[in-house]
């Protein structure tokens, strides 16, 4: 395997860390076209659109569209069938998924002044949302559960589900998943046309506020072209890693932890800054021995060759320079004292602190959400939960001495900006 080994102190290190950051993959004006076509067509025809594309793309025939519908009896019977194992992992995880998440709420509150005028704000829950999961053989509960417990928290009242099922094909995994997490409604229905039964409504799948949950490129176009219509949770890129080591953790430890994102797909990417240069020789000779145990080796070389890089830095301090830089989806600190250390990161969708910590773990089970921003959006974004589902609405409330002073100040500041109603509309309420 070759992976690429880039050094600071190198003349040319900026010019290759820039064209490493480069994550622009370009639009594809295709798979715009197919995805404009069918959000069009859902919105004109409703059910019958989406159940001609179910067939065209799913290989899915049923009579009607009411027959998309997966039964919440459907669901528990699924959890039944799994296997203990399984069934307790996925217990588990929820449980601590939910625990974190319930930290996260925020509630009302109100102030009120001296003059009596009350101020505040309002927390609500979204009524309805929509979570898309892929189906058939690439089955991901934990993307169930992290997606739907946050919501359930918030207290969204319906939760709605779309999973394509291909000629048929149902994963136990997932329903299972739906039913723990408290899934209202699931529908046997995939791709852009599932998004836009979400975001427009049909008779059969309810219209909701919010629409998240990941998907391949056309799931990920039609969720962009429907933002307005609903709110969405991001436009999640390819998985992204990034490890800072002081070079005192077995390689083979950080060769695993560099694979388990790159085995996502080609395009995932994988980075390792250190300042001890033969620790990163060991770690790329640990990659290239390790690559014969993945049964996803060719996914992973072609990520790790692309996109994947060893950045052999100055220190530790300029590693986190560079990180901030990188704003990567999933950083791990594999050091001593990481906790003190992560104080120096300001840009990362997830830290996970100290040599035990292995990003798997914040993958299926850790409890905070393993819904992050990705391609440098850690910039400005957090990772999804409970207040994704809430709105924020604000309360005002005017005593009538509140009016006459703060109708004073809004009656200027009207009058200089030529609207003439508004000043008006404030200076009937003050004290003559």
């Amino acid at each position: 395997m070759n992976i690429r080994q880039l050094r600071t102190t190198d003349q040319d290190f900026e010019s290759e860390f820039t064209d490493l950051l480069n994550r622009s993959h370009g639009e594809d004006q295709d798979v715009t076209d197919v995805v404009r076509d069918i959000i069009a067509a859902v919105r004109a025809r409703g059910d019958a659109a989406v159940l001609e594309y179910t067939q065209k793309f799913d290989r899915l025939e049923v009579a009607n569209a009411a027959d998309l519908e997966i039964s919440v009896d459907a669901l528990r019977a699924a959890a039944e069938r799994l296997p203990e194992d399984q069934r307790r992992a996925l217990e588990q995880a929820a449980e601590r998924v939910r625990s974190y998440h319930e930290r996260q709420r925020i509630d009302s509150w109100e102030y009120t002044e001296a003059d009596g005028t009350v101020l505040g704000q309002q927390v609500t829950p979204l009524d309805r949302a929509g979570l898309y999961v892929p189906g058939g053989k690439a089955a991901y509960p934990s993307s169930v559960l992290m997606n739907a417990i946050p919501a359930k928290v918030a207290g969204v009242a319906e939760l709605i589900m779309v999973v394509p099922t291909p000629g048929g094909e149902v994963n136990d995994m997932v329903l299972a998943a739906a039913h723990i997490a408290g899934v209202d409604r699931v529908f046997a229905v995939g791709g852009a046309q599932a998004v836009a039964a979400l975001a427009f409504g049909t008779d059969t799948i309810p219209q909701v506020d919010k629409i998240v949950g990941p998907g391949n490129i056309y799931v990920a176009t039609a969720k962009r072209m429907v933002f307005g219509q609903v709110d969405i949770d991001m436009i999640a890129g390819p998985s992204e890693i990034a490890v800072i080591c002081d070079g005192k953790t077995d390689a083979d430890w950080v060769a695993m932890d560099l694979f388990s994102q790159a085995e996502h797909d080609e395009l995932a990417q994988a980075i390792l800054l250190t300042p001890d240069q033969a620790f990163a020789d060991n770690v790329a000779a640990a990659m290239t021995r390790l690559l014969a145990e993945m049964p996803r080796a060719d996914i992973i070389r072609a990520s790790i060759e692309g996109r994947g890089a060893i950045i052999v830095c100055r220190d530790l301090d300029e590693a986190a320079a560079l990180t901030n830089r990188i704003a990567p989806e999933h950083l791990e600190l594999s050091m001593d004292d990481a906790r003190e250390y992560a104080k120096k990161i300001r840009h990362a969708g997830a830290i996970f602190m100290g040599r035990y910590t292995a990003e798997a773990l914040g993958d299926y089970c850790a409890g905070p959400n393993h819904v992050l921003p990705t391609s440098g959006t850690a910039r400005f974004s957090s990772p999804l939960g409970v207040y994704d589902f809430q709105k924020r609405t604000s309360l005002i409330g005017c005593s009538a001495e509140g009016a006459d002073r703060l109708g004073r100040t809004a009656s200027v500041l009207a009058h200089g900006e030529g609207l003439t109603a508004h000043a008006r509309s404030a200076e009937y309420r003050i004290r003559k």
